[in-house]
């Protein structure tokens, strides 16, 4: 169940392919005639997720909206004509200007608040990485928040 765990990440699901695996084993008959029998378990698992992956693929072409090639080419334009050299060294600038303003909260509010709003790193991740609970990571990120909306907010 484990080797399910760190792949699908969602316990039921690792239950549910666990016992999948059983199953196979059990319509074998009798296991000694496998030779590497842990080999043969972990074979059949690795197979299971090979199906799963297919299965997922092939449920996500079939929800799949055709695009609007007009919109998306009109919604490109407007984009790419957006991104001028002064707006991206402003952008630049800006990100440089923030960053720097958050070392006036402390380190650790600081770095929490990159991790999570920069870095994409989950709320409960941070908090084990730090070793602290999620509703600390929790205030760290509103206190960043706050602090940026008052000194950066619109007037």
């Amino acid at each position: 169940m484990s080797y399910f765990l760190r792949r699908v990440g969602d316990h039921a699901e690792a239950e549910d392919l666990t016992q999948r695996v059983f199953m196979r084993m059990m319509s074998i008959g009798d296991l000694r005639e496998i030779e590497h029998v842990e080999g043969y378990v972990f074979t059949v698992a690795a197979n299971l997720l090979k199906d799963r992956g297919r299965v997922a693929a092939r449920g996500a072409r079939a929800r799949t909206p055709v695009p609007n090639l007009d919109l998306a080419h009109e919604v490109m334009s407007e984009l790419v004509e957006d991104r001028t050299p002064e707006r991206v060294l402003l952008g630049r600038e800006t990100l440089s200007e923030v960053l720097k303003s958050l070392d006036e909260l402390g380190e650790k509010t600081r770095d929490i608040f990159i991790l999570f709003r920069l870095e994409n790193m989950k709320q409960r991740e941070i908090a084990e990485f730090y070793g602290i609970g999620q509703s600390t990571v929790e205030k760290h990120v509103l206190k960043a928040t706050l602090f940026l909306a008052r000194k950066y907010g619109s007037d």
